[in-house]
């Protein structure tokens, strides 16, 4: 169709459905677009910071060689060599340097500083001018910038401000140059202290002058990546068990109440405010008001040039309660500042799930103790005191989620309802009106969370079904029930729910309750900015006008005078006034009115904008929902529950030090210290020496030295603290130095024959839960073709016997339990029913028939044209 081009719209020129549909298939069903790993906010980051050879345009796992998963010399600050899965994708999927970016071209980037002549030299880059001589975004070296603020100074001009700057090169770029470690000694001037430097040279590490070295790393532990940054003492550990402490870092549950580590690596901060996890202040201001669910903070922004406050409002941060997260781990957020704190921008207002003020706290600080416990600890496993379950130590919140559809079928729309044929009153004490279970409701497996009904096909009834319905009237028999049940293994308390129905469907009384909610929120939220912004108003003109005289008398509405000829103003007066009065005030300074008036406009447009924005939410909110094709209705509903730490839970250190917990032991059973105090955990000193992973004892004892001074330490990767550190904060707390007590057995009293190593350890119970793993069935679904019972506890099957397990009980010629296993307990179809009557009557089972996969087997060899016939004999 020809068209006037300057009538054409862009639709019309472009057809968008091959970019839609390129779009969708690349989130939808590409290997590289992935279901984040939200168990922690430490796993959420990494998953952001992953890089993959495999998928589209890459390699595939079976062709990938050893040359292409080692680690290489170009890796260096680019690509972390520990960060790494273990199995068949190891140095496929790897992750990001802590400092690498990528550029442009999509080459992976590492920053240096520059050396010359031996000397160090710090660069920046120039964000404010001033009234100095150089351009925005120039970039000078530390030694021009100081001179020239040097000379500002002295004539009372603006200042020049820089931020740090650094060089990135890549990996080819890097080859040809000689570049030095980040700890290497420098002097105050910047001048290498050594005559001679260890520095890399075309992927080698070589000992070279400090005049032929180009550049200088940043940071130690630019070589790794953030989850490896995050262990203290990591230069202490086995690369294996390292890749292991940061990979189970991420399979770290939140806890109810978490704890910061004493003993840190300095990234913990930084990791916890990059992840998003923590509600930071947006504009510096005071905090007009907290509560659990939001934090209310009263903007007062400066303005750099005149030092005058610019602007003015209220920041609203609605805080997340009890949301699910991708892994069923709790997200919450719970403020940490008080009412009428100060704060600035980019102070931490609010903690979330695994932080503790700010910092990343993904487990607990523990007493611990190295040491064999009546073979409770052997082969890894975990000895615990039973304080940590009382107290609430390693209690985490999961949070999952259930989901009913109401779909339009052929014999009519399903409905969800409280009225459920053949269902008992007390069965649906905790279902309100519209059929759906009440916030707070405590539920068990096989409770109804949502009572659902599904029409019925007409078939022919029995004289019963006849009788009941001549009695009860048609209903009974149309429908039946299709309600969502809890499944078995779950337990908890309902949390949230949520309806969404579809557009031009009348909402029931839940979903219109949970709405009126959800207004009621919104509308408080605005009330309270309004509020903030007619005080910070009224503030400002009080401000600008108390302390003015009037040039004539001034009288209120009602004719009472305020002001004689010549007074000043007063907030009084002022308060008494209405807006056009004040801006009609006589005063001399015209220009002083106009600026009130510009404050009140500028208030208004504001307010008018707050007003826009609420009404849009709102008629979002009374929308309704987009749902697919056929669904009417769809609810979902969330339990949540606490789970303590128990027998069976995995838990880990951050150096591959994993283990299963064997007992949790009575507290007063437990090993205990000379002054009386029993320890909280204890490990199996074998699992050190083999592992190679002493960064653990090391941060024992400086747990230990951390605890008793009441000191939190930082000790970062490659440049942590030594021997003599260590031994030193050891004395200062009192407490011995090789890091060994005395201990008592909490059942005898008697002392142990040897010093044991006690000391704080951070310790983390991992997403590996045996409440999730456990798993029991006696009849359930069976597999059409072979008959024999499903697999795994997701589809509630049963535990596979297979061909090893059959060769067990062959040898100890256990052949009743086998003929058992293989056919009634399996797949002989006649069999398993006759033993069920059997065994209600109390009668001696028959003998087993024929299993159904010999039946498919002799199916399948005549497909093979091989009739097999089973003979009587």
């Amino acid at each position: 169709v020809h068209q006037d081009i300057d009538s054409a719209m862009p639709h019309d020129l472009i057809n968008s459905k091959p970019v839609i549909a390129a779009i969708k298939e690349f989130f939808g069903s590409s290997q590289l677009s992935q279901f984040m790993d939200q168990t922690n906010p430490l796993s959420e980051l990494t998953h952001k910071r992953r890089l993959s050879a495999l998928g589209p345009g890459g390699l595939s796992r079976e062709r990938a060689g050893f040359e292409v998963r080692d680690v290489h010399a170009s890796h260096y600050g680019r690509i972390c060599p520990i960060e790494t899965p273990e199995g068949p994708n190891i140095g496929l999927i790897s992750s990001l340097a802590t400092y690498a970016r990528i550029n442009e071209y999509g080459f992976i980037e590492s920053p240096y500083k520059k050396v010359e002549n031996g000397r160090v030299i710090d660069h920046f880059r120039v964000i404010r001018i001033g009234d100095g001589p150089f351009k925005l975004g120039q970039i000078i070296t530390g030694d021009e910038l100081e001179a020239a603020n040097a000379k500002l100074k002295r004539g009372h001009k603006k200042r020049v401000e820089a931020e740090p700057h650094a060089w990135f090169l890549t990996a080819w770029e890097e080859e040809r140059y000689i570049i030095a470690q980040a700890n290497a000694k420098v002097d105050q001037k910047g001048l290498l202290a050594d005559e001679r430097v260890i520095a890399r040279a075309g992927g080698d590490f070589v000992t070279i002058e400090r005049e032929r070295i180009d550049y200088m790393d940043i940071s130690p532990m630019q070589l790794v990546s953030v989850a490896a940054a995050l262990i203290p003492f990591l230069e202490h550990d086995d690369a294996n068990r390292a890749l292991m402490g940061s990979n189970m870092q991420r399979q770290a549950v939140p806890l109810l109440r978490s704890e910061a580590p004493i003993v840190g690596t300095g990234l913990e901060y930084i990791v916890a405010s990059d992840s998003g996890a923590v509600v930071q202040c947006k504009r510096g201001g005071i905090v007009d008001s907290v509560d659990s669910e939001r934090v209310i903070v009263r903007v007062e922004g400066e303005d750099v040039e005149t030092g005058e406050s610019k602007e003015f409002g209220a920041d609203i941060y609605q805080l997340t309660k009890f949301r699910r997260s991708n892994q069923n781990t709790c997200v919450t957020q719970k403020p940490t500042v008080e009412e009428g704190a100060r704060v600035r921008k980019g102070d931490v207002l609010a903690d979330g799930s695994s932080t503790d003020y700010g910092e990343l706290a993904l487990g607990r600080n523990v007493l611990v103790a190295f040491m064999p416990w009546r073979g409770y600890n052997f082969e890894d496993a975990i000895l615990v005191s039973e304080k940590l379950v009382k107290e609430d130590f390693y209690t985490s919140i999961h949070i999952e989620e259930f989901e009913i559809e109401a779909r339009d079928t052929k014999l009519g729309p399903e409905e969800i309802t409280r009225d459920i044929p053949n269902v008992s009153e007390s069965a649906l004490k905790d279902l309100d009106d519209s059929g759906i279970i009440r916030i707070g409701a405590t539920v068990a497996p096989g409770d109804i969370l949502v009572g659902k009904v599904t029409p019925k096909g007409e078939t022919q009834l029995t004289p019963e079904e006849k009788l009941l319905r001549a009695i009860f009237g048609e209903k009974a028999g149309d429908v039946r029930d299709a309600s969502l049940k809890v499944p078995p293994g779950i337990e908890g308390t309902v949390v949230d729910v949520k309806i969404f129905s579809r557009k031009g469907v009348e909402k029931d009384e839940r979903a219109q309750e949970i709405e009126a909610g959800e207004v009621a929120r919104l509308e408080k939220n605005i009330k309270d900015q309004v509020r903030i912004l007619s005080e910070e108003r009224n503030k400002k003109i009080n401000d600008l006008l108390v302390g003015t005289k009037v040039t004539a008398a001034v009288s209120s509405r009602g004719g009472d005078k305020l002001l004689k000829r010549g007074e000043k103003i007063t907030t009084s007066v002022l308060e008494a006034l209405t807006r056009q009065e004040v801006v009609k005030l006589p005063i001399s300074d015209k220009k002083l009115l106009k600026t009130v008036d510009g404050v009140y406009r500028r208030t208004d447009s504001y307010v008018e904008v707050l007003h826009k924005v609420n009404e849009e939410r709102i008629a979002l909110l009374q929308k309704g929902d987009e749902l697919p094709p056929g669904v009417i209705k769809l609810v979902k509903v969330y339990v949540a529950m606490k789970r303590k730490l128990q027998v069976g839970d995995k838990m880990a250190g951050r150096h591959g030090n994993k283990g299963v917990i064997s007992q949790v032991l009575a507290e007063e059973d437990m090993p205990y210290l000379p002054d009386g105090t029993p320890v909280e955990i204890v490990l199996n000193p074998l699992g050190v020496p083999s592992r190679m992973n002493v960064g653990q004892i090391l941060e024992t004892h400086l747990g230990w030295a951390g605890r008793k001074l009441s000191r939190h330490f930082a000790t970062a990767v490659f440049d942590g603290a030594n021997e003599e550190q260590l031994k030193a904060l050891l004395d200062e707390a009192g407490l011995p130095s090789s890091g060994k007590t005395k201990l008592y057995d909490g059942m005898s009293g008697a002392p142990f024959e040897q010093e044991v190593t006690v000391g704080y350890i951070y310790m983390l119970k991992l997403s590996h839960l045996v409440d999730d793993k456990i798993h029991a069935r006696s009849i359930g679904p069976y597999s059409l073709i072979t008959q024999q019972p499903l697999g795994g506890k997701a589809q509630f099957g049963g535990q596979r016997f297979g061909e090893m397990e059959v060769w067990a009980l062959e040898a100890y010629g256990a052949a009743y339990t086998l003929q058992e296993l293989l056919t009634v307990k399996s797949d002989d179809v006649e069999g398993r029913s006759r033993i069920y009557e059997a065994l209600v009557k109390g009668e001696v089972p028959e003998d087993p028939g024929l299993p159904e996969s010999f039946n498919v087997l002799v199916r399948e060899l005549q497909s093979l044209c091989l009739d097999v016939e089973l003979m009587q004999t």
